[in-house]
């Protein structure tokens, strides 16, 4: 993981998620909704907001994804991976879960972008660490077997060290899957397939990791062209 800036709230957010799905909570608890929609208005099932179980939420959250993929340049959150629009599985996570507070599940800044595996891992779970909240250096890779780490920089913060590893538990990222797809970036661009501009905009968190311990591929000495010469 790296960190994450949060980005500004898209201004047609609110009228195309928020306030639609603020208006479907008020119909299911018998509450008069603010704005009219189309269709059959929906069933009162529950008398508190509370109560309404997290499956029973409408997922207007979904018409964000389009915004959150050009947002984080399709980057998943938590893996730090890049997520293909046609073969990928885009999400949306709420970071605080829709479980705990019911007033976050239609706020873009309770958003995160996840791919599907991260976002069905961390589930409920609100143990795990905040990627907009973490600092840089609190995760680290090492270059064996490409395993996510504490940094070193947490030797002496015993309570973030526990998080960060909480975290990586959790989101089960240093499985078989994950260690291996990041093996494969570093590999292929240590072998010169792909550029490093390239792998910052894919895995972003293995080029980093790569910088910062000094195993950049070096660079080639610029050729001049050759202007060939005009026969006489």
């Amino acid at each position: 993981m790296i960190p994450v800036k949060l980005a500004p709230e898209p201004k047609d957010f609110d009228k195309k998620v928020r306030q639609r799905g603020l208006n479907a909570l008020a119909e299911l608890v018998g509450d008069t909704p603010t704005q009219k929609r189309r269709g059959r208005k929906r069933k009162s099932i529950y008398t508190q907001r509370e109560e309404i179980p997290p499956d029973k939420f409408p997922s207007y959250w979904t018409e964000a994804i389009g915004d959150m993929m050009s947002a984080y340049e399709q980057i998943c959150a938590y893996m730090s991976v890049y997520i293909e629009k046609v073969t990928g599985a885009a999400s949306v996570d709420h970071m605080i879960p829709k479980s705990v507070e019911w007033n976050k599940v239609y706020e873009w800044d309770n958003y995160r972008l996840a791919c599907s595996m991260m976002n069905s891992r961390k589930g409920s779970l609100s143990e795990v660490l905040d990627p907009t909240q973490i600092k840089e250096g609190w995760f680290a890779l090492e270059l064996v077997g490409f395993q996510v780490i504490p940094g070193e920089t947490l030797s002496k913060k015993p309570k973030i060290k526990r998080a960060v590893e909480n975290t990586i538990v959790k989101l089960g990222l240093c499985d078989s899957e994950c260690s291996k797809l990041r093996a494969q970036y570093a590999q292929d661009y240590w072998d010169g397939h792909i550029s490093l501009d390239y792998l910052k905009r894919r895995v972003p968190f293995v080029a980093s990791e790569l910088e910062r311990q000094g195993r950049l591929n070096k660079q080639p000495p610029s050729k001049k062209q050759k202007i060939p010469q005009t026969p006489k």
